[in-house]
């Protein structure tokens, strides 16, 4: 009979992806009360220019071929947002080595001074780790400097596999493993609470798999600072994967509800498990919410890394929209802010 466990071994939770979906998505979702959450937020990605190219990633571009947005125009964007309610802004983009730590600090302090109470929820651990590099100081010296111009929190990107033999082949070019979870470690030190990723379904197995979510879950024992783990399923399209014929497709949905489900049980001090509307589309995360997932992200407004890599989902998801994925999986929609706060529950 399946159970969560005290302490997971990378061996145990391996073993979990063999088991029955039904068995494991039945577990999960006792896991979890009726209520599944949302927020309305909206990415913001300032530049699509990147030097590391990840194989991965149909996103970036040559300096020649991208942009760089300026703060004003970022700053319009969070007034747009602002006014369709948004209470959070999710601000990424790629390692562009012309983008200086100042360039971060005069737009966080803008958009604090002009909208106080959006949060800012900006920068993956490996955009943070490329910041130290270029800035030539240390992690910890670039995330105060952040903390305190504004940043409150900070997406779980980056992550991917957490295994440097797989990063070698899908992103070899950033932040290795070990790296990506020390800017975690040291972001949740200085009280910046963060989210974790893990994009599976191209060239990683079952076992690779297992040791990503093992070492989050060790961190999270010593920090607590992660708040929600988010299973990105890759999209192949106009990416090198595909290019180099690693990858020709994405997974299918049984293995997608597996790893939402086998994610919940392994993962039970994380408060959250996304279904990321985005990479997996609306009629799955409905049914991911019935397999461990107890949260759909949000409305988004303007997504474009996944869309650049084949996604065909909306790039901006109306509330309603939100609550008819969630109140179809038979669970009660409620809004959050970034921290898991409940705003209003929706009968």
């Amino acid at each position: 009979m399946l159970e969560v466990q005290e302490n997971w071994g990378i061996k145990e939770i391996e073993e979990l992806f063999h088991s029955d979906l039904h068995e494991l998505g039945t577990l999960a979702d006792s896991l979890n009360s009726d209520i599944v959450t949302f927020v309305v937020n909206r990415h913001i990605n300032y530049t699509d220019v990147c030097v590391s190219k990840c194989p991965l990633c149909a996103f970036h571009k040559n300096k020649e071929e991208g942009y760089l947005m300026s703060v004003e125009e970022v700053l319009k964007k969070a007034e747009e947002a602002v006014k369709l309610g948004a209470t959070e802004l999710h601000i990424v983009g790629g390692h562009n080595p012309e983008v200086s730590i100042e360039y971060f600090e005069e737009m966080f302090k803008a958009i604090k001074s002009r909208f106080p109470g959006v949060v800012i929820k900006a920068l993956t651990a490996t955009e943070v780790h490329f910041l130290s590099k270029i800035e030539k100081t240390s992690v910890e010296e670039v995330l105060d400097r952040l903390k305190k111009a504004g940043l409150q929190a900070m997406p779980g990107g980056g992550a991917e596999i957490l295994d440097n033999d797989i990063r070698a082949k899908i992103c070899p070019n950033k932040a290795n493993a070990d790296e990506w979870l020390g800017v975690m470690k040291k972001a949740h030190e200085l009280g910046i609470k963060s989210n974790a990723t893990m994009l599976f379904g191209h060239v990683e197995n079952y076992r690779h798999r297992a040791k990503h979510l093992y070492r989050l879950w060790k961190l999270q024992e010593k920090t607590g600072g992660f708040i929600a783990f988010i299973p990105l399923v890759f999209h192949p399209e106009n990416t090198k994967l595909k290019e180099m014929g690693l990858v020709t497709r994405r997974t299918d949905p049984v293995d997608i509800l597996k790893t939402i489900a086998v994610s919940r049980i392994v993962l039970n001090n994380f408060r959250s498990v996304r279904a990321y509307w985005v990479m997996m589309g609306e009629r799955l995360a409905s049914v991911a919410l019935c397999y461990g997932a107890n949260d759909v992200d949000g409305t988004l407004i303007e997504e474009r890394v996944t869309h650049a890599a084949g996604a065909r989902t909306p790039l901006y998801m109306p509330v309603e929209k939100l609550m008819w994925i969630i109140r179809g999986a038979g669970k009660k929609p409620a809004e959050r802010n970034t921290f898991y706060n409940i705003l209003r529950v929706f009968e």
